[in-house]
């Protein structure tokens, strides 16, 4: 353990799982939780914000002092309070960022709002400490599918983005299709495991034009329509949308590789960078464009506080602290000043 690392409190609830994690300056996890809810929204086949705000306010401060107790710490030996502040579903964002603001007040602790993007934007430097700026992320989860240069700690550009579904969104709207239940991406790619990724014809939306961003919406409405038809086995149908995403995934980010060559390495986080098919395949992109390729562990792609805590890190470095009065966003985009995509509406 290095001396002097400071030591960061993260808190995470912008959707469905409340996070606690304690991580240190010097990348060591000292203690971390997750609680999912998989089974308060699974009747639903999707997340109920009510539900998983109140779920939020249930399980957060029991595993605040469980996460302290692990560490073998007290609040006083914090040095921050990390704690996303969007986007995200409100209702939870609040839960969280309250929870955190009280913490601060109650122990004269300085707080760090977090954009949840830049958790994941930061997280492959908190198990790659080699990693440097600038990187080319590609940041695809059930609600955002964007490339962006990440030139810094608060410094993004977007490259391209989604201009109608996210792929994890995809991925969801499909399990539901086939009816293989929820979370969607997970049961999409094991039921993909015994299918044949050739055998139904689907679009591969945008490759191979000009356009830089990403389309899913069609995708997802041509396994609708295949699936109508009686005449495709649903494993074939989970490995042909989940082969024709990925093309549409390695398609683009192809492109973005080329705009920017001062990249140091080509980055995936977000939910859908758990997706072992995903990981291969950009993966191979990065090899054939002779670019280093950094993917988190699985448990730290879907929504975690070790993330949180570590952009906490990160930002406390810089002095990046914020007042008691941050707000709770549902919509924070990493790139304010990007042109608005054709058709990408709440999801640029």
């Amino acid at each position: 353990m290095a001396s002097g690392a400071p030591l960061i409190l993260g808190i995470e609830s912008s959707c469905d799982e409340t996070a606690v994690a304690l991580v240190r300056g010097d990348r060591s996890i000292v203690a971390q939780a997750v609680a999912s809810q998989d089974a308060h929204h699974r009747p639903f086949g999707g997340v109920v914000p009510e539900l998983a705000a109140r779920a939020h306010v249930e399980a957060l401060a029991p595993m605040i002092e469980r996460v302290l107790r692990d560490g073998g710490v007290g609040l006083a030996q914090v040095d921050a309070v990390a704690a996303t502040a969007g986007p995200g579903l409100i209702g939870g964002v609040m839960v969280g960022l309250v929870t955190a603001k009280a913490l601060c007040l109650a122990a004269r602790k300085p707080l760090l709002a977090v954009n949840h993007l830049e958790g994941h934007a930061l997280s492959p430097r908190l198990i790659d400490p080699d990693l440097r700026f600038p990187y080319l992320l590609l940041l695809v989860s059930g609600g955002h599918c964007q490339l962006l240069a990440v030139d810094g700690v608060g410094s993004y550009r977007r490259l391209a983005t989604t201009i109608d579904d996210a792929v994890g969104e995809a991925f969801d709207k499909t399990a539901k299709i086939l009816g293989l239940g929820f979370p969607g991406g997970p049961a999409v790619e094991a039921a993909a495991r015994d299918g044949n990724a050739r055998a139904v014809p689907l679009p591969r939306p945008l490759t191979g034009t000009d356009e830089p961003h990403f389309s899913f919406a069609g995708l997802k409405s041509a396994v609708l329509r295949a699936h109508a038809t009686g005449a495709y086995a649903v494993p074939d149908l989970a490995a042909s949308f989940q082969a024709a995403a990925v093309d549409c995934l390695v398609d683009r980010t192809r492109r973005a590789l080329a705009r920017m060559p001062e990249a140091t390495a080509l980055v995936v986080a977000g939910g859908v960078a758990s997706n072992t098919i995903v990981r291969a395949a950009l993966a191979d992109l990065a090899a054939r464009h002779d670019t280093k390729f950094v993917a988190p562990p699985p448990w730290l792609c879907t929504d975690n506080a070790a993330m949180i805590a570590w952009a906490g890190v990160e930002r406390l470095a810089l002095g990046l602290i914020d007042g008691l009065d941050a707000p709770a966003r549902p919509r924070w985009p990493l790139d304010p000043s990007a042109e608005a995509a054709r058709g990408a509406g709440v999801k640029a």
